[in-house]
């Protein structure tokens, strides 16, 4: 298959995405960033840390407990801001509890020299978002959090907040991804739409929600027509701890308290609460594109639907019908929702050129296929 184009046996038609070299940078490119020394770590950097259209981060050996979040400023490294909020190292190079409600930064293994105009942009992974733990990427002198500017060149972080659950961590454990950018990967409207009405990036509803310009919009479920009516889980308040590295080890119910359809099909927040909920819709990203989750708009609602957010090349298709879950906070007063309300939107870009790997066909995949589904540390609830 060309590199400058995908030829459209997913769309069912003749006309090919063309796939510039601006856009999001697919495997094989980060794999050639490493070999360049682009990207480099204190440990060697394994094959299952490179995704579609990202590479994950690894822990450190030593987390650092500080009193308040920070960005470090245009003039100051992570480690001098660190050193000036007195924040107390912990070991955790075989394991150690970060708790609920504090806030943590931590080295990562990897490393960047940047060149050639590449951007670096970050989000949590998805069993991080799922289990409300707010992290975020930082380098030394940013002004933003998540971004990586052209041309650093130094050692990255994480921010780490866990907010309902106290989790276990050790070196290597892998909460965050970063994806590079050459150039904007912007797709037209007019694409957007065309693919959007060929049913190529939402499906299986049967009264969608539209595009908005280049923003796929989707919706709330609150009907539960999959599970005898469940249309989320509502987070305990009062848990054990729970092992970041453990698959299927804790029974969900220990956790979560099962929601249900009530009539009408709506749903109270609490701001006290978190929750995760699905969309309505199904969602694809062809081979040719990565995508995003942002908020729609903030006058829909004073409301956040996620923490990570985004969805490599081959999420959801083949096949694999896929929904988006979402992780929902109310922000200060209750929220209602109502089913098939706009929650939020996908964001399409180009990748670079084709992945050499797939979302659930080459790579590692706990979430292909999924409908409402917690983080992969729990045992499903049998209802």
């Amino acid at each position: 298959m060309s590199n400058t184009a995908i030829t459209d046996n997913l769309f069912g038609n003749a006309n090919p995405i063309a796939v510039p070299r601006t856009g999001i940078l697919p495997s094989q490119q980060i794999k050639n960033m490493i070999r360049e020394k682009e990207i480099v770590a204190s440990k060697p950097i394994k094959a299952d840390q490179i995704q579609p259209a990202s590479l994950d981060l690894r822990l450190g050996h030593t987390a650092y407990r500080v009193r308040a979040s920070f960005l470090p400023g245009a003039n100051s490294t992570v480690q001098e801001k660190v050193e000036q909020l007195d924040a107390y190292p912990i070991d955790i190079s075989t394991g150690a509890v970060l708790e609920k409600g504090c806030v943590y930064v931590i080295k990562l293994q990897e490393s960047l020299y940047l060149r050639n105009g590449i951007v670096g942009v970050a989000n949590p992974k998805s069993s991080t978002g799922r289990l409300d733990i707010l992290t975020r990427l930082i380098s030394d002198k940013c002004v933003e959090f998540d971004r990586v500017e052209r041309g650093y060149q130094g050692p990255l972080y994480v921010e780490v907040a866990p907010r309902t659950f106290s989790v276990v961590v050790e070196e290597g454990t892998k909460l965050n991804q970063i994806r590079f950018r050459r150039g904007l990967g912007t797709i037209a409207a007019s694409e957007i739409g065309r693919l959007y009405r060929g049913g190529h990036l939402v499906t299986n509803v049967e009264h969608s929600a539209t595009t908005d310009q280049r923003l796929v919009k989707v919706t709330i479920d609150l009907e539960g027509h999959e599970r005898n009516g469940l249309i989320g889980f509502r987070a305990k308040k009062h848990t054990d701890r729970i092992d970041l590295a453990c698959v299927r080890k804790y029974p969900a119910q220990d956790f979560w308290e099962p929601i249900f359809a009530t009539r009408p099909s709506r749903l109270v927040l609490d701001p006290n609460d978190f929750y995760i909920l699905v969309t309505r819709e199904s969602v694809q990203v062809p081979e040719g594109l990565a995508a995003e989750m942002v908020a729609y708009d903030t006058s829909i609602g004073e409301f956040r639907v996620h923490y990570a957010g985004f969805f490599d090349p081959g999420f959801g298709c083949g096949g694999a019908s896929s929904k988006a879950v979402l992780e929902v906070r109310s922000h200060e007063v209750p929220f209602m929702l109502e089913h098939g309300q706009t929650v939020g939107g996908l964001e399409y870009e180009r990748m670079a050129s084709t992945p050499d790997q797939l979302y659930g066909r080459d790579s590692a995949s706990n979430y292909q296929g999924q409908g409402l589904a917690l983080a992969k540390q729990f045992i499903p609830l049998s209802l």
